[in-house]
């Protein structure tokens, strides 16, 4: 197919594409028609945010300079995985690639809110103190690293199309910008978009600073799996506009904001669980 040839022999150009068109579009989107008001400085987020973005990029493509894409060409080369023992139509192959690999992409979510050891990673990613586009892409290094073994493991257990790789990868980063987008929708849009995608109301929800709107809408893709695994929550408590976003614990700037914070979060502090079945909301606890 001259398509997947395409995508194939320019999957750098095409994913470096999507980031900047999308962190493009929906920074645009946010300066004209904002959901919240900015609690700090946009500048000051977006340049460690993406300084952060920028360090994981490069510490993946030392230590996996071929990722997924790489583990999905050696997996079809060594015939490994179910996609190489069933006949199936290209396209259908990778339709199923991509619904399966979003559905790891939603438990390894749920994993690391359910693990106090990973969610101490994991909130580096909920510790920001306003919510935008460039959250979407903001996790720790040691995360990423986790994140891509996860999703190595899975490729060689499908065998999947190397093109399909490419275009999750390409989805889950677009949408992942998409949906932490500090803009909304209009609401009669919003619902209906919901039966199918993640939107931003739909996962601003997550980044609440209250346990159980924490822990739901897990999504980051593919909305189905919230409502499959009884995660869905359709609206926070006190509002988009009003809500509090990031975590207890993080709330200078210092801490939260700043890219050596960002780097020394996971090992500060003790132990402490922040898991998945802490979805209980005491009001006497709410700020």
């Amino acid at each position: 197919m001259a398509l997947e040839e395409f995508i194939i022999q320019n999957e750098n150009t095409i994913r470096i594409s999507v980031f900047a068109c999308m962190l493009a579009i929906m920074g645009l989107w946010e300066l004209m028609a904002p959901r919240r008001a900015p609690k700090i400085s946009k500048l000051l987020r977006w340049v460690n945010n993406l300084g952060l973005v920028f360090l994981n990029s490069f510490i993946l493509r030392f230590i996996f300079p071929m990722a997924a894409t790489g583990m999905a060409l050696f997996a079809n080369q060594q015939g490994w995985g179910l996609f190489n023992y069933v006949d199936l139509n290209p396209l259908l192959e990778i339709i199923i690639a991509i619904i399966v690999l979003d559905l790891i992409i939603y438990l390894q979510h749920v994993l690391v809110h359910a693990v106090p050891a990973l969610w101490r990673l994991h909130r580096v990613h909920h510790a920001d103190l306003d919510y935008d586009v460039t959250t979407g892409s903001r996790f720790h290094p040691i995360e990423i690293l986790i994140s891509m073994l996860i999703k190595l493991a899975t490729i060689t257990v499908l065998g999947p199309a190397v093109v399909a790789v490419i275009i999750f990868e390409v989805l889950l980063n677009g949408m992942a910008m998409f949906n932490h987008g500090n803009v909304g929708l209009p609401p009669k849009l919003d619902k209906f978009l919901r039966f199918f995608i993640v939107t931003p109301d739909m996962h601003r929800v997550h980044h609440s600073v209250e346990d159980d709107e924490t822990n739901s809408n897990f999504g980051f893709n593919l909305s189905c799996w919230d409502r499959l695994f009884g995660t869905y929550r359709e609206q926070p408590r006190k509002g988009h506009v009003a809500m509090n976003i990031g975590i207890r614990g993080f709330t200078k700037p210092q801490q939260s904001t700043w890219l050596h914070g960002l780097l020394i979060m996971p090992f500060i502090g003790k132990i402490s669980g922040y898991t998945i079945n802490r979805r209980e909301w005491n009001a006497e606890d709410k700020e």
